[in-house]
């Protein structure tokens, strides 16, 4: 017997193509990075945006692209999408901007799930957040996803791990799984160690969800991720 499948109910803004770190691509094959179709449970709808890419999303946020953005997310709405998500966390830079001018929920960075992870475990509750690159990450990108105070908030960025480097380093080399999940790994529990009040890991970025796990086995804490996010608007939706 066929199964029919429902049409797809969320749309993913992702990296133009060919503007994707070869090491990235190979996070993608993962089950549980943003990108992978396998990732989810449900059908959902991958766009690439003209301009998006790591210089024009992380380094320096583009207006032009934010345009662009909206203008593709706003055709997707009209052919059927009921929400919005992006394939980076940084871009929760754009997140009112987005809200605002799309005509449907938009989720833009797991980075939303700090309030909520503030909320449930009490207002002086400590709360970590693994980045792909710390220095990055702003008080601005923080203040659009609804993050008031950044007392408690442990930011620990994974640019100064060697492999991890590597794929903005080195674009076109290949990296070592491997070593990337020892070193996300790692990260986290260093965290814990310098920070033993922490109770709570939010990961950034869209690549890290397939270490979700392995942090929670070790650390024994809860985390939110990318994946946590959009399967908690799925059900919504």
């Amino acid at each position: 017997m066929e199964i029919k499948r429902r049409p797809a109910k969320i749309g993913i803004l992702c990296w133009e193509a060919g503007q994707v770190p070869k090491g990235l691509l190979q996070l993608e094959t993962l089950p549980g990075n943003s990108t992978n179709p396998a990732s989810y449970a449900y059908d959902v709808r991958f766009h690439r945006v003209s301009g998006a890419n790591v210089h024009t999303i992380l380094e320096k946020p583009d207006q032009a692209v934010l345009e662009t953005m909206i203008a593709d997310a706003k055709v997707m709405v009209s052919e059927g999408i009921k929400a919005i998500t992006t394939s980076c966390g940084f871009n929760a830079i754009f997140q009112r901007e987005l809200a605002r001018a799309v005509g449907a929920p938009v989720f833009t960075s797991s980075l939303l799930q700090v309030p909520l992870a503030r909320q449930i475990n009490g207002p002086d509750s400590e709360i970590c957040i693994i980045t792909a690159n710390a220095s990055a990450l702003g008080p601005e990108h923080l203040k659009s996803v609804g993050v008031t105070s950044t007392a408690g908030l442990h930011i620990i960025g994974l640019e100064k791990c060697a492999e991890w480097n590597r794929m903005f380093a080195e674009p076109t080399a290949e990296i070592d799984l491997d070593v990337i999940e020892q070193e996300v790994l790692d990260t986290a529990l260093r965290a814990l160690d310098v920070h033993p009040g922490i109770q709570t890991f939010v990961l950034e970025c869209t690549d890290l969800p397939p270490y979700s796990a392995a942090i929670r086995r070790q650390a024994g804490l809860p985390v939110f991720d990318f994946i946590t996010m959009v399967n908690y608007l799925h059900s919504a939706i």
